[in-house]
């Protein structure tokens, strides 16, 4: 349903630097074609919905929506929690270690260093 979505930045060189090795783990690869100075495309060849990671377009800060989170799937509880500690060890803020949410959702959430909430998930 969904096929992509942005989220600000205001360092696209740290931000690259923080979803590269995050992305990698969840198999994901930066869209070298859609890519530029101004923003990181991500995705996984052949699968649908990419996430964009952007300068905003009106020259304005980006800023974090309150209440605003994306969530990623992951391939296992493994990887899951590999790519939470990448993204603590990166400059990101614990938001929920990686663990059972219920008796089937396994999760774990983070903040980038722009305060975009993310969560990694399996179900």
């Amino acid at each position: 349903m969904l096929g992509y979505v942005m989220l600000g930045t205001n360092d696209v060189p740290r931000a690259k630097a923080f979803y590269d090795p995050i992305m990698a783990l969840l198999g994901a690869s930066q869209v070298e074609a859609y890519t530029s100075d101004k923003r990181v495309w991500y995705g996984i060849k052949g699968a649908p919905g990419m996430l964009v990671i952007t300068l905003p377009n009106d020259g304005a800060p980006a800023t974090s929506g309150n209440g605003t989170m994306i969530a990623l799937p992951g391939p296992s509880h493994e990887i899951i929690g590999q790519a939470h500690a990448l993204a603590m060890a990166a400059g990101g803020t614990d938001e929920g270690a990686p663990g059972l949410r219920g008796e089937y959702f396994y999760g774990a959430y983070f903040r980038d260093p722009d305060g975009n909430k993310i969560c990694l998930f399996k179900a």
